[in-house]
């Protein structure tokens, strides 16, 4: 594309509104940036905003309006006029932290689908996970986003659902052993897991928006690398700068957990290990980050700190 169209595209992008959901959170936070980045106007659905991270989006030019998933009247109200939106919710998988139930996840994601539809919206964006599929997987917080799906497709309206793979900004969560020169998850160490780098979900969600032609209809597994529990060892002891040891959890830890031990089966049948098309996807969005590059980079500063002090419980998205 030449300068010039670059640039009537950015005009025309500029003149059309997307609401972002989730925009003081990871994946909705790097769509918000790309979709600035790229010319769009950029509104976000929050509860609070005088929260610094609701600030800091205002800094950037988002338009806030106040209003939560419960609140179908402020949904419509934020959706009004919008050309795009991109969904996603809080994962009942995280209740703990959000305190929401799979019944409130998908009542969540298919409110904003009847809401789409309702006001004109042009293009939905779904952000789903890898896991997710015809089959159940027997996790509830996977299931509810393959019936979020499912009842998108259903719907008259153009939209595009993506199935991010694992977070590279998850594999740093407290609890993996990191300040003890040691890592440890589901992976075996010569199995393959996908993963992917949050900005670059924000970049891909962007170019969808911005080239219908080429996405509506479609469901698309992203990643950004994949690496086996030996290439995690490699590469963060190369970061680290000294030996990282990787072992997968222990087969006592994984049979007396149910939740651990369930999630280590999706790994192992490949649900969630992931089968994105790494090529095809570099060809569609351009180069994505490795984790390597995600390490000395983005990440640097997650790892560091996971280096210094990774005592907390273990997390899970």
């Amino acid at each position: 594309m030449s300068l010039n169209n670059q640039e009537a595209g950015q005009r025309a992008a500029s003149r059309k509104t997307v609401l972002v959901f989730g925009a003081t959170g990871q994946q909705g936070g790097a769509v918000a940036h790309s979709l600035l980045a790229k010319g769009w106007a950029v509104r976000a659905l929050v509860r609070d905003p005088a929260s610094g991270k609701a600030k800091a989006l205002a800094a950037e030019g988002v338009a806030l309006l106040q209003g939560d998933f419960s609140d179908s009247a402020s949904i419509r109200k934020a959706m009004t006029g919008a050309h795009g939106v991109f969904s996603v919710q809080p994962s009942s998988g995280q209740g703990a932290l959000y305190g929401i139930s799979d019944e409130q996840e998908i009542r969540y994601g298919k409110t904003i689908a009847d809401l789409a539809v309702e006001t004109g919206v042009q293009h939905l964006v779904y952000s789903s996970v890898n896991a997710a599929g015809p089959e159940k997987t027997g996790m509830g917080h996977f299931d509810s986003k393959a019936e979020i799906e499912a009842y998108i497709r259903s719907l008259d309206i153009p939209s595009t659902i993506i199935r991010p793979s694992g977070f590279m900004e998850l594999l740093m969560l407290p609890g993996m052993g990191l300040d003890k020169n040691i890592y440890t998850s589901f992976l075996r160490p010569e199995q393959t897991g996908q993963v992917i780098a949050v900005q670059d979900i924000g970049k891909i969600v962007a170019t969808i928006l911005s080239a219908p032609e080429r996405f509506v209809g479609r469901t698309i597994e992203i990643a950004g690398d994949e690496l086996t529990g030996l290439r995690l060892q490699d590469s963060l002891s190369r970061a680290a700068g000294k030996p990282i040891a990787y072992y997968r959890f222990p087969d006592s830890l994984l049979e007396e957990n149910a939740f651990l031990g369930r999630l280590a089966a999706l790994f192992d049948d490949g649900r969630l290990a992931g089968h994105a098309d790494l090529p095809a996807l570099r060809a569609e969005f351009g180069p994505l980050l490795s984790f390597d590059e995600w390490l000395a980079g983005p990440g640097k500063a997650l790892f560091e700190a996971a280096l210094r002090a990774d005592d907390a419980p273990i997390a899970l998205r």
